[in-house]
């Protein structure tokens, strides 16, 4: 039975620990009150091994339980030799068992502290894991990335809820361009330190990719993050001295709540991120929660998210593919078909893709499952055409496969290797490609068409599809949006709104396909613009392959 500890000698102990812990950054810090075998030890440690907590009776038994077997030995007889009075410390390295069940390889360095008669008191030092120093960021000081992801592994396995936050520098190439790189990472080195200092002790501050900084709590709430954050961005909107210079940089910030543990950390990742981009891109920095409004809807959707990013790794099980028919304006035969993903399961039904591309766009499986829907797309266009020989597939691009430096030469690869013939392939360039460059996107597209691929526009005259872009970009067919045209049986603005882009399809020799043609009268009013071919319900929804295949026969053939 241990000797129990009193009040006061819990108090000077913790303030040992606290010393310990300044100068011993980086490391696991614990620290013995020798004459009651009662100890303190880092909460990182804890988390990391799954020792029963951050105070513990006779830890040195507890933690020789975590060395591995053969490295026993030499601790046992070192602690032993402490405790005894005959050592005044240890330098020695073993593996310790992770709360995971793998082994880190620690450097464990101690030292006895002695009271004024010479007797040991205090037992203390640092742990340093070897397997955690390529997860810290050397610019920053910070855990970085990986260490973000290891962290938070570990509260997946405990169970543990917590709220985490990213926070992001936006347009902080600007900084670098004007100031340069040198002057870049001072800022970031900076915007690091502020973080950590602002936070405290209430959380975890990581540097993730690029500009990006991560936060893990467990003690604040919700509103406090929202908070912290608030003021966090008002500091750095009024700006602050840097080498004679004033910066002001603007953040942006998404949440989620680690309160679902039977997804992996990769999923929390990709949530987080999308939180993030939000924020970004439609909040103008804003935080942003994940999953913010519970309904009927969206109550699994982290879960629902992890089990197809799962799917994804198992042979794309669960994904297909559906097909909407591109007619002729003028005749009603069939041009083609825009290829459109799908995902299914016995407990989720069919889910659409709005539930999980904007997702899986920014995880990095996503450019493996562009792959998959385009060479689908070829092989099943190949059956098509011979009963249609004419027939070219439309298949939608993500910003995230077009950024990919290969990307050209994987769809070339994918041509050859499917024997697929290029002016039969139409690339969709999508709304959310935004974020790209455009001399990137112009590239692409030049080094593409120069095979015979084709290209479009879709969703023209909305967000990214603008005007503006098309003259940069050489494209060979626009898409009007359902949007512009829905009502325009009624709406003789929407009537000189397909008007207009006709004129400037022409202007940019581009043909003109109109998407969301639903009635005979649509399709009438439509017919007195120059529109080379339609696409909506009035010839059919998205059809799976077998019956698209089937639906062939009941369209007109061409004059």
């Amino acid at each position: 039975m241990n000797n129990p500890v009193t009040d006061d000698r819990k108090k000077r102990l913790d303030s040992l620990f606290e010393a310990f812990s300044i100068v011993a950054e980086g490391t696991y810090v614990y620290l013995c009150d020798m004459r009651h075998d009662y100890s303190r030890w880092s909460k990182n440690a804890v988390d990391t091994f799954g020792l029963p907590s951050e105070y513990m009776y006779a830890a040195g038994d507890i933690w020789e339980e975590h060395i591995h077997p053969e490295d026993r030995g030499s601790y046992h007889k070192s602690i032993d030799d402490i405790f005894s009075g005959t050592d005044s410390g240890h330098d020695m390295q073993y593996r310790a068992r992770r709360l995971d069940g793998g082994y880190d390889v620690c450097t464990c360095r101690g030292v006895v502290i002695r009271d004024e008669n010479g007797i040991p008191e205090y037992f203390g030092g640092a742990i340093r894991n070897h397997s955690l120093q390529h997860s810290v960021d050397t610019l920053v000081g910070l855990r970085n990335q990986y260490g973000f992801l290891e962290d938070l592994g570990r509260y997946l396995i405990r169970n543990k809820t917590e709220k985490i936050c990213m926070i992001g520098i936006s347009k902080f190439v600007e900084i670098n361009e004007i100031y340069g790189y040198m002057f870049g990472n001072n800022v970031l080195q900076k915007f690091g330190r502020f973080l950590y200092e602002h936070v405290g002790n209430r959380g975890h501050v990581y540097r993730l990719d690029g500009t990006k900084f991560a936060v893990i709590s467990s003690t604040m709430s919700k509103e406090e993050l929202q908070d912290r954050y608030n003021e966090l961005r008002s500091h750095f909107r009024d700006g602050f001295e840097l080498e004679g210079k004033h910066i002001i940089l603007d953040l942006s910030a998404g949440l989620i709540t680690l309160d679902r543990f039977e997804v992996d950390v990769q999923t929390i990742y990709t949530c987080l991120h999308y939180a993030y981009n939000e924020s970004k891109v439609n909040n103008r920095g804003d935080l942003v929660e994940f999953n913010e409004e519970l309904n009927d809807n969206n109550k699994q959707r982290i879960e629902k998210i992890h089990v197809i990013r799962e799917s994804i790794t198992r042979d794309f099980e669960g994904f297909c593919l559906y097909y909407q028919p591109v007619v002729s304006a003028k005749d009603e035969s069939l041009l083609g078909a825009e290829a459109l993903i799908r995902w299914k399961s016995d407990t989720y039904g069919m889910v659409m893709p709005d539930q999980f591309i904007p997702f899986l766009e920014l995880d990095s499986l996503f450019p493996e499952l562009g792959l998959w829907i385009l060479e689908t797309a070829m092989i099943d266009a190949k059956k098509i055409m011979k009963v249609c020989p004419g027939f070219v597939i439309n298949v939608n691009l993500s910003y995230a496969q077009l950024e990919k430096p290969d990307f050209m030469d994987m769809v070339v690869d994918l041509l050859k290797r499917n024997d697929f013939p290029p002016d039969h392939l139409c690339l969709e360039i999508t709304e959310r490609c935004r974020l790209l460059d455009v001399d990137l996107l112009k590239n692409i597209i030049a080094g593409l068409r120069s095979m015979n691929v084709r290209f479009a526009m879709d969703d023209f005259g909305t967000g990214f599809s603008s005007i503006g872009l098309l003259k940069d970009l050489p494209i060979d067919t626009i898409k009007i949006d359902r949007s512009f045209v829905k009502d325009i049986e009624e709406d003789e603005l929407q009537k000189k709104l397909v008007g207009s882009f006709a004129h400037v399809a022409d202007i940019f020799s581009a043909n003109i396909c109109v998407e969301g043609v639903e009635t005979t009268n649509m399709r009438d009013i439509l017919r007195e613009y120059p529109v080379k071919s339609f696409q909506g319900y009035l010839y059919s929804k998205p059809i799976d392959f077998h019956s698209f295949m089937a639906f062939i026969p009941t369209l007109p053939s061409p004059e």
